[in-house]
């Protein structure tokens, strides 16, 4: 190994570039665009083909010219939609799919402005709950089964049969569940509604309409009367089955052996179908109580479009009446419920009946106040209030399907008439929430006026003030109205003394305060929320709706430099003192601060507040906090940093990031983010202020050098040591911090004993050898512009790097040391040239320090041949083994491309060298042929020159190995 001798060969880099620079030729475009379709057009003809023949004569060419894949962009088609297409199959009609055609017809006549009572039902079950047991009475009947009549049988035979079944379900066996759960209850319901689906599908229409009948007979039940919103909906889930598969069954019938036509008539109706329709009402219309049979009507009122064209709207109006005769109001009033919500799904045009039934719901509201109703919630202990809340789904369904589309004239008679009923909160209320924003916000003083005349003592007016503070919190009232609405308003609010109550109130009217007010009327309302909810940390009971006040405020006040100014804001934030709440507060500000915040900012008010709230945030982590929430954070708080300028007052920026560091010790990612800020802090400051004060200039980018010193240690990623004491040295030398930089480089050659062999990289162990090879490599090319130390001798952070690199304790089936020693030497021969590849303004390298002195020239020389000596060492160990055989060409290629590439080939031994490499690369077939191929043809190309004339004879020297 002794006998090669390196010597770089000389370089001129300036015409190497002029070399390199590809030759600019004219291009004209014309038509011509990468992404337009090809077009390929056949002139030639058939042979023997017809006289005035119109085929084309191009389809059997252009068949072999292979479609171009990115044409389809430019026709509006792509794979994954023609995908989509194939997998969506055309929506048929059938028993098991349902009448998927007419709900979406349906859907589509009420709109989708409409809210479904499907997005309510969940909300009512939530709402409406108790402690009390609940019980479950059901007259199944007995199992004995009836012969069914044949087709031929006379009419009265088929009545009797009906009849007797009947007699059967209300005569047989009582089944009794008592003492059960609210969920318990709600099972047992479920499991009725199952029990009727295997009813039907194992063909026992009967028992399917005995379960119905009595399920229908539990709304008659008002023992437990708070739970019966919530029992009229479960109870309703099992009608709405009923009624689906009564259709559904029908639909079938007439549908063999063509589809039933979505816009069907009765004529459409073949006469099978129809019997069975008119059974199934005639079973029904059998049913002896009014209660069962009125519910059981309406499940199936979609059925009477079998049977004549008229049929809903001669029922709805019948059915509306016999309402009338159900003597509890509670029950009447959620029967109407069910009949406004039928007759709004199958017929939403026939508004004559929705409004009949509000108005019988208006001369039944006397019957509250009866003597039976004051009894009966004497026995169950139900306050007047609370008993009144149980009226407001109903009435709010009702309200809401008749307001629905309706004229303002109808709007406003149902207005006129609810003055004149007089001191019904109740009615008032739900009129408010169920007309619309705009409707209401336009006479929301006239609608004050009727809360002032209602009783407090039947329903509480701060209820009311809530029902009318969501209308005009979506809609604008007439702004002179405004100041006067909210001070009406809040002289009721501020005077609820229940906190839950309060708050539930005042969280609605400060939108509307957001909305329409200034930040005074905004810090007002805040204060009096912080007087109401701090006694008896009444706010530990209140966390969502705090949490809503502040999402309503940071929608409307987006200029923090406003919201921070309000004097109650931060004090209302020292509200939320439940640790995973306030975080939770904070980060929403933070990530509307981000979003909104255009420009970066320096106002003192806004920096502290967000400083203190970046610190709660910061604060909250600790041993258990996941790495996801930890990255969230950081995420939150480096976006805040980012959005930090003093302009031109660099000393000022350095003290903010100071004390950033103090309050953000525990997150990483943070800390490296303000090492970044103090870097660029450090190139900005030598930009703007080149070639002044260069005394001060020079002071404070050493006192950012310092900052970055102290601060990187504290970093527990290793990597991110490495690559910050790296930048930091960069940025120092480009400073002409010259010993600063030293002292970074050097810390950097220090730690490498200490990186691991696997690092975790997203929760998984990989090794980390190519992170500390790709570090290496951006530490040689720093290297270059780097001057020796005058006490420290020749290449003195070379060796100490290449020392730390043999020290090192590599795996043992690794090139990872040798590949360092190849990717040095291009360094040793860029060292050697008389003027550097690239130097750094005002700071003066080794090309400098040492003019092309021989000695210099001659330790690079020395280094080189250990270098190689190592590598070759290597070769020779790897050539033992026929396993690493492929290990062995790659690296023997790669030192050939070196030796090309900076070696002084005129050197007769280094030559030889370059050819054994060569053929050890392609001894086994390992090398890559394409590699190969072109390298020769480099070479070939390079030995044509004036200057390379030498790599002649070499070339002829170097063969292809072939693959065996």
């Amino acid at each position: 190994m002794a006998a090669v001798q390196w010597r770089s060969s000389g370089r001129s880099y300036d015409a190497e570039l002029q070399r390199c620079r590809p030759e600019f030729a004219p291009l004209e475009f014309g038509d011509y665009h990468p992404l337009k379709a090809i077009t390929v057009t056949d002139t030639k003809t058939r042979r023997g083909a017809r006289k005035g023949s119109t085929s084309s004569s191009c389809s059997s060419s252009s068949s072999s010219v292979p479609p171009d894949p990115l044409s389809s962009l430019m026709d509006g088609t792509d794979p994954l939609s023609m995908f989509a297409a194939a997998e969506t199959p055309a929506i048929t009609h059938s028993a098991s799919t349902g009448d998927l055609g007419k709900k979406k017809k349906e859907e589509e006549a009420v709109g989708a402005d409409f809210e479904p009572w499907s997005l309510k039902r969940g909300e009512i079950l939530a709402r409406f709950t108790t402690t009390e047991k609940l019980s479950i009475n059901l007259f199944m009947g007995s199992d004995r089964g009836k012969a069914p009549s044949p087709g031929s049988s006379a009419v009265s035979e088929k009545v009797r049969t009906r009849l007797e079944e009947l007699d059967d379900l209300e005569e047989g066996s009582q089944k009794e569940l008592l003492n059960l759960s609210q969920q318990d209850y709600a099972n047992r319901i479920e499991e009725l509604n199952q029990s009727l689906k295997e009813a039907w599908s194992s063909d026992q229409k009967v028992k399917a309409l005995k379960i119905v009948i009595q399920c229908s007979k539990l709304l008659s039940d008002t023992s437990v009367i708070q739970f019966y919103p919530s029992k009229f909906v479960l109870i309703t889930d099992i009608l709405d089955t009923f009624g689906r598969l009564v259709f559904d069954r029908i639909w079938t019938m007439c549908s063999d052996p063509r589809t039933l036509p979505e816009s069907f008539t009765v004529d459409d109706v073949n006469d099978t179908a129809k019997e069975t329709c008119l059974n199934w009402f005639f079973k029904i219309a059998s049913i002896r109580e009014l209660l069962p049979r009125l519910y059981v009507e309406a499940a199936i009122l979609k059925c009477n479009r079998f049977l004549n064209k008229s049929g809903i709207q001669e029922t709805l109006p019948r059915l509306a009446a016999m309402i009338r005769g159900i003597g509890d109001p509670l029950v009447a009033a959620y029967a109407r419920a069910y009949l406004c919500r039928v007759g709004m799904e199958v017929a939403p045009q026939l508004k004559d009946s929705l409004n009949r039934n509000f108005f019988d719901l208006l001369g039944s509201f006397r019957q509250i106040s009866s003597e039976s109703v004051q009894n009966q919630l004497v026995l169950q202990r139900v306050e007047v209030p609370e008993y009144l809340t149980l009226y407001s789904p109903a009435i709010n369904w009702i309200l809401q399907c008749i307001a629905y589309r309706a004229p303002e004239p109808l709007l406003m008679e149902m207005m006129e008439r609810c003055k004149k009923l007089g001191n019904n909160a109740l009615l008032l209320n739900s009129v408010m929430r169920a007309f619309s924003a705009e409707f209401v916000a336009a006479r929301a003083t006239d609608f004050i006026g009727m809360i002032k005349d209602c009783d407090e003592a039947g329903f509480p007016k701060h209820l009311l003030f809530g029902s009318l503070g969501r209308s005009v919190a979506c809609a604008d009232p007439p702004e002179s109205e405004r100041l006067t609405i909210l001070n009406e308003a809040w002289k009721v609010v501020t005077k609820v003394r229940s906190p839950q109550d309060y708050i539930n109130c005042a969280e609605i009217w400060v939108e509307f305060t957001c909305r329409h007010f200034a930040k005074r009327e905004v810090n007002t309302v805040l204060a009096d929320i912080i007087k109401h909810m701090t006694p008896d940390r009444a706010f530990e009971d209140a966390y969502p709706q705090l949490q809503s006040v502040i999402r309503k405020i940071l929608t409307y006040f987006q200029d923090f430099s406003v919201l921070f100014s309000m004097e109650r804001f931060l004090p209302f934030l020292d509200m939320f003192q439940k640790d995973s709440v306030r975080v939770e507060v904070c980060r929403s500000i933070m990530e509307v601060f981000i979003k909104n915040q255009a420009d970066p900012t320096r106002d003192p008010v806004i920096l502290n507040a967000m400083l203190h709230i970046c610190k709660t945030m910061h604060d909250s982590v600790n041993a258990l906090t996941l790495e996801d929430e930890k990255r969230s954070l950081s995420l939150l708080i480096i976006g805040f940093i980012r959005m930090v300028s003093f302009g031109r007052d660099f000393e000022q920026q350095l003290s903010f990031c100071v004390e950033a560091r103090a309050s953000f010790c525990n997150l990483e990612s943070v800390l490296v983010q303000l090492i970044h800020t103090v870097n660029t802090l450090a190139m900005e400051t030598s930009s703007v202020m080149r070639g002044n004060h260069s005394r001060k200039t020079a002071a404070f980018v050493r006192a950012c050098a310092a900052y970055s010193f102290i601060t990187v240690p504290s970093l527990s990623s290793i990597f991110s040591r490495l690559s910050l004491y790296l930048l930091s040295g960069q940025v120092a030398l480009a400073n002409q911090c010259l010993s600063q930089a030293d002292a970074f480089l050097k810390a950097a050659v220090s730690l490498l004993p200490d990186v691991p062999r696997s690092i975790s990289v997203e929760g998984k162990l990989r090794s980390s050898e190519s992170f500390l090879l790709d570090f290496i490599n951006n530490f040689l090319s720093t290297l270059l512009v780097v001057p020796d130390h005058p006490e420290h001798g020749v290449l003195y952070l070379v060796r100490g790097l290449l020392n730390m690199v043999q020290d090192y304790s590599w795996e043992e089936s690794s090139d990872a040391k040798v590949r360092v020693y190849i990717s040095a030497l291009p360094l040793l021969a860029a060292m050697s040239q008389e003027s550097y590849l690239y130097s750094i303004p005002k700071v003066d390298s080794n090309e400098t320090l040492y003019g092309g002195d021989p000695k210099f020239l001659s330790e690079i020389n020395k280094l080189c041949e250990t270098l190689i000596g190592q590598i070759l060492d290597q070769l020779k160990t790897l050539g033992r083994d026929e396993q690493s055989a492929r290990r062995q060409a790659s690296m023997a290629f790669s030192l050939f491309g070196v030796l090309l590439a900076h070696g002084d080939l005129r050197n007769n031994k280094l030559s030889q060298l370059f050819v054994n490499l060569w053929n050890l690369s392609q001894k086994h077939g390992h090398s890559e042929t394409r590699v190969s191929v072109r390298t020769l043809d480099f070479l070939k190309l390079q030995s044509q020159q004036a200057d390379m004339s030498h790599l002649s004879e070499t070339v002829q020297r170097l063969a292809l190995q072939t693959r065996t």
